[in-house]
Formats: structure tokens, sequence, C-alpha cells
């Protein structure tokens, strides 16, 4: 098998690779506005992508609480105990630990376009199908497929991202399409009220309206995929695939005019290339990404983070909820909004910055950490109220750069070292084991903690302060790992910008 990786360049005087090497000024003034113009057929597209992707996610937290007074939200009408909530969540993630790694792997060797399309329609069938569950058992089934369907979309796209972008131009790509999580997460609060609206019309709940529908604009949106979306700018694979059956899967991917003029994809090749030489890959080289000690701090930091971020979507209408009991199920929804749109936010603010002092990401990823903390603290001891739900306010603003500074440190850690193909993997590596921090949110803490539950979640909050220190301390280490390798060193043959 054959990748990309990045070639030995002159380094700044910081220790950086000097970007636009061998440009001239007409050049560099050309190339901005190829990336421009890339933004403006790539950005969208994943945006919509990642808003639909996880807009289900969020879409199922509200449903919890979704028609309360009615007895129609998803914990009544399945008769759910908390421990089937919490297993249910943790399923969830178990298929897409289980699948992340060897779907991104997959997408090094396909139509990188046809594979984030497929994610998407096979999100929106699943989904729509949580409109025919009826029982706890089948709760528990359709959010292991669930896991198994999104397996892959996250590290799929920052792989995709480091494609058509140089490192030092990531994490602000990376931060505008991270930004419709956020924004999926506050619609899903404000339609969830509308189609409580909608209970009962031809004998559906309003959770069951929400989810076909849903589904239905999730499988139209990923099959637009294939001609939105273009495919990778450097072809990885020598010859066509060997097997007839992935070859008549190739002849059914869209045909694509060039996103670029000749001339525009001649200067984009150039910048890339310059950075990027051809290299072997295989069982061995595979490994040697595992092998990393690099990798393993940026897990630790994934883990603490994802796991308040997929608390806070899950629990965040039943920890509102807790805050104040009188709130309507309307109410409920709407005030979960206001969260996600502090997260939009901080990621429109700090990732930008990430990227300026991109030496000092470990910096701004703990200060991110401890704003989260103090979030936390604030929601669970604040005396009234109010207070309490700006806590949550707080946390949106601290867990927004956080995820985006992890995927984009790993591209840098990774890509220069490893090729494309070490992108996906250690972003699946990443994402995957990060996310274990979910599986520990909802299946040992909140509503899979019994005892907590009834102690309004005091002690889920304090054990997720507890692993966003180690978080910082990952963050610490990761820092001075490169340090200590001579990653910042002037005369480095490597460039981790």
């Amino acid at each position: 098998m054959s990748s990309y990786k990045w070639n030995d360049e002159p380094l700044d005087e910081e220790g950086y690779q000097q970007d636009d090497e061998g440009l001239t000024k007409d050049e560099i003034k050309e190339l901005d506005r190829i990336y421009r113009k890339l933004d403006r057929r790539i950005i969208p597209a994943l945006w919509c992508l990642y808003f639909l992707t996880s807009f289900g996610g969020a879409a199922y937290g509200v449903a919890l609480t979704m028609n309360m007074a009615q007895g129609h939200s998803t914990e009544q009408e399945l008769n759910l105990s908390p421990k089937d909530v919490s297993t249910a969540n943790a399923l969830d993630y178990v298929g897409y630990i289980i699948f992340d790694i060897p779907m991104n792997l997959i997408m090094t060797r396909v139509a990188t376009q046809a594979w984030l399309s497929r994610i998407v329609i096979s999100v929106g069938v699943v989904y729509a199908c949580y409109a025919a569950v009826t029982n706890a058992g089948g709760l528990i089934a359709i959010r292991l497929m669930t896991g198994i369907a999104t397996a892959g979309t996250w590290p799929g796209m920052a792989y995709y991202i480091s494609l058509w972008y140089p490192p030092h131009k990531t994490a602000r790509r990376i931060g505008y399409y991270f930004t419709a999580a956020q924004v999926s997460a506050a619609v899903a609060g404000l339609v969830s009220a509308g189609f409580q609206k909608m209970d009962g019309m031809r004998g559906l709940t309003g959770f069951q309206w929400m989810f076909m529908i849903y589904g239905l604009v999730t499988v139209v949106v990923g099959i637009s995929l294939n001609w939105w979306l273009p495919d990778r700018p450097i072809k990885t694979n020598d010859s066509e695939p060997e097997s007839k059956f992935l070859r008549g899967l190739l002849s059914m991917v869209p045909k694509q005019p060039r996103v670029l003029t000749e001339k525009e994809q001649e200067l984009h090749m150039r910048d890339m290339q310059a950075r990027y030489k051809n290299v072997s890959w295989g069982f061995k080289e595979l490994c040697q990404v595992f092998l990393d000690v690099r990798i393993w701090p940026l897990v630790l930091m994934y883990f603490g983070v994802v796991g308040v971020g997929y608390g806070l979507t899950v629990f965040a209408s039943k920890i509102i909820n807790m805050i104040d009991p009188s709130l309507t199920s309307v109410e409920l929804s709407l005030l979960t909004a206001p969260i996600w749109i502090c997260d939009l936010i901080a990621i429109l603010i700090i990732t930008p910055l990430s990227d300026k002092f991109r030496r000092h990401r470990g910096l701004v990823f703990s200060s991110s950490s401890v704003v989260i903390i103090v979030g936390l603290v604030v929601t669970t001891y604040a005396p009234h109220v109010w207070p309490r739900y700006v806590g949550l306010l707080i946390c949106g603003l601290g867990l927004g750069p956080t995820v985006p500074i992890c995927m984009t440190w790993a591209a840098e850690i990774f890509g220069p070292r490893h090729g494309d193909l070490g992108t996906a993997a250690s972003a699946a590596v990443v994402s995957g084991l990060g996310n274990l921090g979910s599986v520990t949110t909802t299946y040992a803490l909140y509503s899979g903690w019994p005892a907590d539950v009834k102690n309004g979640y005091k002690n889920s909050n304090m054990v997720m302060v507890a692993i966003l220190g180690i978080s910082i301390l990952a963050a610490g280490s990761c820092t001075l790992l490169r340090w200590f390798l001579g990653d910042f060193k002037k005369h480095s043959n490597v460039s981790l910008m």
C-alpha cells in the first residue's frame, strides 16, 4: 500500500516548517485564493455532514424528556429504567469504538466522498428506525447499530481535511465544521419543541415524528454528498482494487467535474507535494503509529473532554430538570440550546488562535479544560437555580475548542512521520479509544449511577472534574514529550506545525 508523508524542509526561526517554501508572492496570493475556493466547496458540505450525524445524538437526548406531561417521552413510552438508558448509551459507543479504526482505514483505500456519503446514509436509515422501537431491548439494539453506523465520522472528516490542507491551515477548518455539532444540539432542542406539538398526530408521538423526518432528510443529503464533496486531490493507491466487487462499487461513484482548474490544481499540488513524499505502507508501519508514545496523551485528552461533551449532549435536559423540576418539557428543550450556542462562540474565537499560536496548543487546551471544570463546579454547588444553569453555559464555552485541538494535534504529530494513513489511523485511535470517556459518562455516571440520580448528579460532575484534571496533565505530558523527542528543535527534520 502507498501513502504520503511530509517532506523534510527547512525550518523557520521557531523550529517549524516554513510555509509557502519556493513560491513567489503572486503564487502565494493565488494559493490563498485557491484555499478560499476549496473552503466554499468543502466546508459547507462537511458542515452539513457533521450537523446531520450529530443531530441524532442530541435528538435522542432531548427525546428522553419530550412530552413528559402526556407520558410520551422515550423513557415513558419504552418503560426505560435508568440502567436501560445508560446501557443503551454505552453500547452506542461500544459499536463506535470497535469499528472506528477499521472504518477510517477503509476510507484510505476508497473514494473519500463516497465513503463519507455512505456514513451519512447509514446514520439516516438507523435513526429513522428509532420511530419503530417499542421496548428497552429494541432501544439497546438500535443504539448499538447507531454506533456502528457513525463509526469513522469524526476521524474520517479530519483525515479528509488533511488531504486538502496543510496542517497550519487545518485547525481553523476543523473548527468551522465542528460548529455543526453545537448548532445541531441547539437546533435539536429548539425543533423538538415543535415536534412536541405534533404529539398524537396520526397516532404517533412527538419523538417518532422527529426521528422519521430527520432520518429522511439525512438520507437525501447523504446521497447528494457524492456530487457535493470532491474526491482526494492526490491518489494514494497505485492501481484500481483487485476485487471485482470493489471495482463494481467504484464504477457506481458519480464522476465529478474538477473542483479546481488545471492551473489551480497544479499550484495546489505543488503546495501539497512540497510537504508530501510517497512512502510504502504495511502492517509494520501501522504498528508504528500505535507504538508512538505521543498518541496516548492525546487519547487521555480526548477521553476527558468528549466524556463531558457527550454527557451534556445526552443529559443536559435532565440536568436542567434536576436544577428546576418545575420546568415544562418544552422549556427544558429550549434551555438546552444556549449551552451549544456558547460552545459555538468559543470554537469560532479560540480555534483560529490555536492555529496562530500553534506551539501552545497544549496551553489553549488546558485553559479550556479549566473553564469546563469551573462550569461543572458552579453547576454542582451554586446555591440558586439560575447560577447553576449559568454553570452549564460556562461548560459550553470551555468545551468548544477542545476536540478540534486534539484532532489537529494528532495530524501535526503523525502526518509528518507516517503519511496520510498515519493521519487516518491516529485520528481513529484518538477518537475511538478516547470515546471510552463517553462510555464512562453514560454507563458508570449520571443515569448509570442510580444513587447519584437522587443526588442531582453531584458525584458524577465531580468525577468528570477529576477526569478533566487527567486530561490537563496529559496535555502537559504531550507537550513535554514533543520537547524531549526533539519536535521543536530548530534543526529537526520533521515539521509539527
